[in-house]
């Protein structure tokens, strides 16, 4: 089989393909050994009737047409092998010669991934926060520790944000009562916006016995609701002292508390310096790409997206119309967003691709290996025998190709300056893999001992959905 390639306008190429006719005769025994097995022939059973009996009786035209088509995407396939051809895009095939007789011949024009000169990539300048622990962090977590351990103090002040009022609270709409939108003794953090806003509103300044009533929009319609301040308490933090701390954590002092807080503080802070890096690196790397992706890749990868998406929706037993409801979007706001998306990664993909061109960077032999041991471990399956089912199935350019990306990344971010948020460098020791034992993902706060019980809490009404915030995770 003779290929010859020819560039094309349009990111395409064409490719034009020769079998001689001893090559072709083999389609042709093929197709007639499928023929033989599908018509009744008298005197053979099916399937035995030999070449000759089948071309006397059914001519050769019909095993021909067969072998074309049967034969054809075999011969593209071998043809884009054999020349590298990185096709994107299903081909248009013209057969030119051989329809009836003779050599075979055809034109397959397809489109191709663009190969880009990248111009700039050698200068990138990542910005991201620095990964070190301030007195502010530490501050912070020691803030959040004493916040689980503070007492609820009746006041007689007006009530201001981050106090806590327990009220009667009665909503209604047409003057009947609204099903979960009634309670009492309902211990309430003002500003918290749990509820609806002007509730915090109404609170603020608020004292023990005032009573007011106002009407706010829902989903369902007008809710009217009444109130009764029964009482006003604010928290009051315990002293950070080595009593405390022992009291809040597994730690005698609050040196202590303090140190394994820097230290699982400065673990995130590094891991998430860590992926900000890679993230903004390939980011920057993709807004280099000097022209559009071409569309054939950003409706591939938008489908895998949208693929992806809607696993995720239907394992957590959901549906699409659920997750848009939740989320507050539209069909075509949500295609929009993973079109996005979908850009975003074509053109980081087409710009890694061009710095492993450049640099002329190859994955070894050895971490091949590597990656079908990873692979395998994932899946749960021998390595020798993932290898072989990858070549089977002619993928493992594919993971040369990924382990090449990979590399390519790796180039790029070794080679940025990196710099915080004022343009200051960043010592790359700071960037460094994480050490043996903190490889898995940082515990959480020091856990404190069971407290001492406080002021009840009673079931809180959930007109709309209340936000909580995690307390126990120190914040990067």
């Amino acid at each position: 089989m003779k290929t010859v390639v020819e560039p094309l306008e349009g990111n395409k190429v064409k490719l034009s393909v020769e079998i001689d006719e001893q090559e072709f005769e083999k389609a042709l025994d093929s197709a007639f050994r499928r023929i033989a097995r599908e018509v009744r022939i008298p005197g053979f059973r099916p399937g035995k009737a030999p070449r000759r009996v089948l071309e006397a009786r059914l001519g050769k035209e019909a095993a021909r047409q067969e072998a074309l088509r049967e034969a054809l995407p075999d011969y593209y396939a071998q043809a884009v092998r054999d020349q590298d051809v990185d096709a994107i895009a299903a081909p248009e095939i013209d057969i030119t010669a051989g329809q009836e007789s003779g050599p075979v011949a055809f034109d397959a024009v397809v489109e191709v991934r663009p190969q880009l000169k990248l111009a700039g990539y050698q200068g990138l300048r990542i910005s991201i926060p620095r990964p070190e622990v301030t007195e502010e962090d530490i501050q912070g977590q020691i803030d959040r520790l004493r916040d689980n351990f503070g007492e609820l103090v009746t006041i007689a002040r007006p009530a201001r944000d981050k106090d806590f009022a327990t009220i009667d609270l009665v909503g209604t709409r047409h003057g009947e009562p609204v099903a979960g939108m009634t309670t009492d003794d309902f211990l309430y953090e003002i500003g918290s916006g749990t509820v609806v806003p002007e509730l915090d509103e109404q609170l603020r300044g608020a004292r023990a016995g005032d009573i007011f009533k106002f009407t706010t929009e829902m989903p369902d319609g007008p809710v009217t609701f009444q109130i009764l301040v029964k009482e006003v308490k604010e928290k009051v933090l315990p002293e950070v002292s080595d009593e405390w701390a022992s009291e809040a954590s597994e730690f005698d002092t609050v040196d202590e508390l303090k140190a394994d807080l820097v230290k699982r503080m400065q673990a995130i802070k590094q891991l998430q310096s860590q992926l900000a890096l890679r993230s903004q690196a390939v980011e920057a790397l993709g807004e280099l790409v000097p022209e559009d992706p071409p569309e054939t890749l950003i409706q591939a990868e938008l489908q895998r997206r949208a693929h992806d998406l809607e696993h995720r929706i239907q394992a957590q037993g959901a549906t699409l119309e659920q997750y848009l409801e939740a989320t507050g979007q539209t069909q075509e706001e949500l295609v929009a967003e993973l079109r996005e998306g979908a850009v975003q990664a074509v053109r980081a993909d087409l710009a890694l691709r061009a710095v492993a061109d450049e640099e002329a960077i190859e994955p070894t032999e050895e971490e091949v290996d590597a990656e079908i041991v990873r692979l395998a471990e994932r899946m749960g399956t021998k390595p020798d025998k993932l290898r072989r089912d990858l070549q089977r199935a002619e993928q493992m350019p594919a993971i040369r190709s990924d382990l090449r990306k990979s590399k390519a990344l790796e180039w790029i971010i070794d080679h940025v300056e990196v710099v915080d948020e004022e343009g200051h460098p960043i010592d790359r020791a700071l960037l460094q893999p994480l050490q043996p034992e903190a490889e898995q993902p940082p515990p959480e706060e020091p856990q404190p001992q069971e407290p001492q019980p406080q002021e009840p809490q009673p079931q809180e009404p959930q007109p709309q959905e209340p936000q909580s915030e995690e307390i126990a995770t120190p914040q990067a």
